[in-house]
């Protein structure tokens, strides 16, 4: 066992003890805009704060809450919410962002469900628009993994729950995600660049996590709310009270689309 899944296993027992419940079939990173899905899943059994957790700091990021709650849905599927996400562009340790993924595989979890907003450089795919990934592309430098550690990255995103959300929504589009190691916004340059790699959805969340969880045999429903057009394709000035906006206004609308897929998995 490395170093980085014993302290995830130490998370995880602290975890258990605190909410009483020893084992979780679903974890939920809940991005900008798609906190209120939560409330809408199941019955929520118990929530810890974070930091009372071995690994986890406070979060300074408006718009995210530093609380893990478990749920219960109505088939008895038990959901472990992460409202803790460790962004890149805070600690700038790709295994720190990792470590709530692999507490929550510790924790027993198979499937894992990874939301963000981001910025569109599709004009057609405007804010509002939810995208479901069918694939990344790392522009971190960095990467979860340690030593020889080769993990097949062909279908990072599971055709057969893009499937079931699809199945909620036939309206949903694919989408390549990009993730740039922030804070600062891309500029248009590099977002005609990301293009001409094939992305289509930028941000700043997802692909580190990604990474960790298919090292640890998860299977990942990928779900990007599209909060802005990227720089350089609406004309616009960015900025982060743009992308609250957004989240706030879709909120209601996303967050029972994603408690349905969730149900269904």
């Amino acid at each position: 066992m490395t170093s980085a899944t014993q302290f995830a296993a130490e998370a995880a027992a602290t975890l258990a003890a605190a909410t009483g419940v020893d084992h979780h079939d679903i974890a939920l990173v809940l991005g900008s805009g798609w906190g209120g899905a939560a409330d809408l899943i199941g019955e929520e059994v118990a929530r810890i704060d974070a930091t009372d957790v071995p690994g986890f700091d406070a979060h300074v990021v408006p718009g995210h809450h530093p609380v893990f709650r478990s749920l219960v849905t109505p088939n008895g599927k038990r959901v472990l919410v992460l409202g803790a996400r460790q962004h890149f562009y805070q600690v700038r340790d790709a295994a720190k962002v990792a470590h709530a993924i692999r507490m929550s595989a510790a924790a027993g979890c198979t499937q894992l469900v990874l939301t963000n907003g981001c910025g569109s450089t599709r004009p057609d795919v405007g804010p509002g628009s939810v995208v479901l990934l069918e694939d990344h592309i790392n522009f971190t430098g960095a990467t979860p993994l340690e030593g020889a550690t080769f993990v097949d990255m062909s279908q990072v995103y599971s055709p057969r729950l893009r499937d079931i959300a699809r199945g909620i929504d036939g309206e949903l589009v694919d989408g390549i995600y990009i993730q740039f190691t922030g804070p600062q916004y891309e500029t248009p340059a590099e977002v005609r660049m990301a293009a001409t790699l094939g992305a289509n959805l930028v941000g700043m969340s997802t692909v580190l996590e990604a990474i960790a969880a298919r090292e640890a045999g998860m299977e990942i429903l990928g779900l990007s709310l599209v909060t802005n057009l990227a720089a350089g394709i609406g004309g616009d000035t960015l900025d982060h009270q743009e992308v609250l906006d957004a989240g706030r206004e879709a909120g209601p609308r996303i967050s029972a689309l994603l408690a349905a897929i969730v149900r269904e998995m």
